[in-house]
């Protein structure tokens, strides 16, 4: 079996803004990097054999201030990256319905045919995500896996490792510093927690 504890990066000003990041190499907020010592700290207990993060700034810092104190070098894969906006990268979403009223209503209207101008299609965005697992497939880690990506990825990896269909991908919420956990046997796998935010729970941040 092969735990996959599932991180998404801290608050960032993008997240703040709501702002579609993408491939847009942003940084951890000052909130960001409150967030994820409290996740550090409500995993203390917990082992982690390997770290894996998406290459962008938000992730691979996320995945460093996790692994701090556990001899794990960060393993930094760019398979891991969010989907990829093209002209919508840094609008919101009031921005997108203004200047590309068609891609705004593929958002709302979500099917894995969505595509952004310039950008990235969804369902090759999924395939990019899902090719991630063979870097962590049953019997290479024998202990928990820390995996930090984005919201977009984090949900494909759920939908693709319990054989639901992408379709349902937007039904699925991950939110900043947010851990969700699946166990990955030969039989299938099991979404043991989902969305967990209760580290962040009462405290500005």
């Amino acid at each position: 079996m092969t735990r996959l504890l599932l991180v998404r990066h801290g608050d960032t000003e993008f997240n703040n803004s709501r702002r579609f990041m993408g491939y847009s190499d942003i940084e951890l907020g000052p909130d960001g990097h409150k967030q994820v010592e409290r996740l550090r700290d409500y995993l203390a207990g917990d082992a982690i054999e390997a770290a894996y993060a998406s290459d962008l700034r938000r992730t691979t810092t996320t995945a460093e201030i996790l692994a701090a104190g556990r001899g794990l070098q960060v393993v930094p894969c760019p398979e891991l990256r969010e989907q990829h906006y093209g002209v919508c990268e840094g609008l919101t979403f009031g921005e997108i319905g203004h200047d590309y009223p068609e891609v705004a209503k593929q958002c709302v209207d979500f099917t894995p045919e969505l595509e952004f101008p310039e950008g990235e299609k969804f369902t090759s965005f999924a395939i990019r995500v899902i090719r991630f697992l063979t870097r962590v497939a049953d019997g290479k880690h024998a202990g928990p896996v820390l995996v930090v990506s984005h919201n977009g990825p984090i949900k494909v990896l759920i939908c693709h490792l319990l054989g639901i269909s992408m379709e349902h991908w937007w039904q699925i919420r991950v939110d900043t510093a947010s851990i969700s956990i699946m166990d990955v046997t030969p039989r299938g796998a099991v979404l043991t927690r989902l969305n967990d935010v209760s580290h962040l729970k009462g405290k500005a941040g």
